[in-house]
């Protein structure tokens, strides 16, 4: 019953997500700026983290929990390396 539920919204979930990636891919690909570059690196990160985690629920499997965990904070971790580079004009500590 929960499994037909969830095969049904993944028929509705898939092709936005397929959407956005590609939406996002162009942007990254063809961003005039670097903020927008990196906004467009983001976005691709969170979704493919936010859908391992969705798969993670629907396996049962805790690897793909952590590895959608690890992108995350590889992220997140890139926007702030960015940001900061981009305010101080230093590369490092």
């Amino acid at each position: 019953m929960l499994e037909d539920v969830f095969i049904t919204l993944m028929k509705f979930v898939i092709p936005l997500y397929i959407a956005a990636f590609i939406i996002y891919a162009v942007r990254a690909f063809k961003g005039p700026t670097i903020v927008d570059i990196i906004l467009a690196v983001d976005c691709l990160s969170f979704d493919i983290a936010a859908f391992m985690a969705i798969l993670a629920v629907y396996f049962k499997s805790v690897f793909l929990i952590s590895g959608a965990i690890i992108l995350a904070l590889w992220a997140y971790l890139l926007d702030i390396y960015v940001a900061k580079h981009l305010v101080t004009k230093e590369v490092g500590v």
